[in-house]
């Protein structure tokens, strides 16, 4: 029996070409993969900047001596020295 070199070399460049294809697929799986999780790390980022923007800004809000007194007086607190009346009877008609 005859050895073909001609047909050997076609299925060792065969074999040579489909471990290349195979090593650059589990690149581009990783490589996609690596992207997938980055945009959702992406994602995440874009949501706390959003939230952190409004806790600043209820920050803020709380330390606003304004705001202070408003939920001070709805909570029925007065200031020193102010008298506080208290309506009754009032009925709604």
């Amino acid at each position: 029996m005859r050895v073909r070199w001609d047909r050997v070399g076609r299925v060792g460049l065969l074999v040579v070409l489909a471990a290349v294809m195979g090593l650059y697929a589990a690149h581009t799986l990783a490589y996609l993969s690596t992207r997938a999780e980055a945009n959702r790390q992406s994602a995440v980022v874009h949501q706390l900047t959003l939230e952190n923007a409004a806790l600043i800004k209820q920050q803020r809000s709380l330390n606003d001596p304004a705001t202070v007194q408003r939920d001070a007086r709805a909570l029925g607190m007065v200031l020193p020295g102010e008298r506080p009346y208290v309506i009754t009877g009032l009925s709604k008609p």
